[in-house]
């Protein structure tokens, strides 16, 4: 009865908190001493089953696409556009992208309760001596690992953060801390991961592959100013985790009758039931479609991101897709006829988008879920019941994040070779002679591994990182995204977001001098 009072109590805390600061103040909501509640291992492990769940609901619904919105690769939709004009400053970069923006807020306040839980499994773990391969260690390192991860968007994101290290709290404070000291922090966590983490796990949860993984991504995003960024060091991560796991058809790490393959090292799980269902294909899909057939349909939706011209058209055409490539129909809708019949925009001209109208233009594919269609045996209607695994890492990324790295070494005939193999999977296993990558220089490799990532990632949630790490941020969005174009606002301030009004307001540590640059 005690753990089952303490489990509702976390997750209630969890859910309820409302800032950041207001998260890293609370105080334990069981009452018990804190030596008593992670001293007994049953209780750590349902604080760690809290966090997980809250942390795959951060890919859930809408706020799951919001870091998608303002890329080279995805936008939002027209009406999205039209109808939140304070959203839509997202991909405009215009005045409504500034700190009173809610939906910035929610990114910033949804990750902070995760980063604060799994900072008390590491400060109580970490209190008694650990030995590796115990349930403690694994715990230890899982939750070092959630930490880590969601530290490192959060740094990708905003730049200087919090870092809760709570056996310095008294010394560190609410303030952002410096980029290095953040940084460093992140990687500490990592290796911790690696070395504690276990090598097989649980569906959804932390392995030392995803720890491994992940440090080398660290290593690789670390910006240049902290002198962290080490690219020998991100390759010798991937070398120790990429063995272990193998790359599959493209079309199967779609299938929802394939969950988990030996590509995955990290997946949300979800399915189309509630209360595990993720809600994402109603908010993907098109709205034409919605009006035309109904909510029944399984790639009806809201249009709350689309495609850029640039990420759904061929080669010939401007874009990046070329031909014979698989993971182009595995990732985006072209035909929106369902059962015979082809919608029209007729139902839906009262939007009055003039030339916008963007509904039967091409549409994210991969999280489409043909369990949610009216004709099929479920009788689930697809609103809101999507439920496809979430992929968060995988082998594909992961061999192309390597082949950065032996570029960057000069090493340019292993990294063509290395992006060969990923590109061989995309036609099907043998790669055409004409599709296979040769000799370049190195800054040529590393414009055309930024389009080969469009490919082989697409909305897969690693596009807005990958801008920021690379420099490549500020070009590429302003030349590729319809709305950044037409606004014409963009500048390299953006790169990072504002720090939401709600936190200065709320944490007496970071105040509107603290503010990024560029936000009022």
């Amino acid at each position: 009865m005690q753990r089952t009072i303490i489990s509702a109590l976390v997750a209630v805390f969890v859910l309820c908190t409302a800032s950041c600061k207001k998260f890293l103040d609370e105080k334990s909501m069981t009452k018990l001493d804190e030596r008593q509640v992670y001293s007994d291992l049953d209780l750590v492990e349902t604080s760690l089953k809290g966090i997980y769940a809250n942390w795959k609901a951060v890919r859930t619904d809408e706020q799951g696409l919001i870091m998608m919105m303002g890329t080279d690769e995805t936008q939002q939709g027209a009406f999205q556009m039209k109808s939140d004009p304070n959203k839509g400053g997202l991909d405009r970069y215009d005045a409504n992208l500034n700190a009173t923006l809610n939906h910035i807020a929610n990114q910033w306040n949804i990750r902070w309760p995760l980063v604060n839980e799994a900072a008390k499994i590491v400060r109580g773990l970490s209190r008694q001596d650990v030995t590796p391969g115990t349930r403690e260690a694994k715990l230890l390192g899982e939750a070092s690992f959630v930490r880590g991860f969601i530290d490192f968007q959060l740094a990708m994101y905003w730049g200087e953060i919090p870092i809760r290290d709570l056996d310095r709290e008294a010394e560190l404070g609410l303030r952002r801390q410096p980029l290095k000291d953040v940084w460093a922090f992140i990687i500490e966590d990592l290796q911790r991961a690696a070395e504690h983490c276990p090598k097989t796990n649980d569906p959804g949860r932390a392995t030392s592959g995803a720890a491994w993984a992940m440090l080398g991504k660290a290593y690789m995003a670390a910006p240049e100013s902290t002198g962290l960024r080490d690219f020998a060091k991100a390759a010798e991560c991937f070398e120790k985790m990429m063995g272990d796991y193998s790359l599959v058809p493209y079309k199967d790490l779609w299938d929802y009758n394939k969950p988990n393959t030996a590509e995955a090292i990290l997946e949300f799980q979800f399915s189309p039931v509630y209360p595990n269902n993720n809600k994402l294909q109603f908010q993907l899909g098109s709205r034409a479609v919605q009006a035309y057939f109904g909510d029944g349909c399984y790639y009806s939706g809201y249009d709350k991101i689309v495609p850029t011209r640039y990420a759904y058209s061929s080669v010939d055409s401007g874009g990046v897709w070329e031909a014979g490539d698989l993971r182009r129909e595995e990732s985006i809708r072209y035909d929106f006829t369902y059962y015979g019949e082809t919608p029209t925009l007729d139902p839906i001209t009262w939007e009055d988008l003039g030339n916008d109208h963007d509904e039967l233009l091409p549409h994210v594919k991969k999280y489409e879920d043909f369990r949610t269609d009216k004709h099929t045996d479920n009788k689930i209607n697809n609103m809101w019941n999507s439920g496809k695994n979430i992929p968060v890492l995988r082998l594909g990324d992961i061999k192309l994040c390597y082949a950065e790295c032996l570029n960057e070494m000069d090493r340019g005939a292993d990294a063509v070779n290395v992006v060969n193999e990923v590109r061989a999977r995309a036609w099907g296993g043998v790669l055409p002679a004409d599709k296979q990558w040769t000799a370049m220089s190195r800054e040529a490799f590393r414009t055309a591994v930024m389009d080969e990532r469009i490919r082989e990632l697409f909305a897969e949630d690693w596009r807005r990182i990958d801008l920021i790490r690379t420099g490549k941020y500020l070009e590429l969005v302003k030349a590729r995204n319809k709305w950044t174009a037409q606004s014409g606002s963009i500048q390299a301030f953006h790169t990072r977001l504002p720090i939401p009004d709600t936190e200065m307001k709320l944490n007496g540590d970071i105040t509107p001098a603290d503010q990024n640059p560029g936000y009022q």
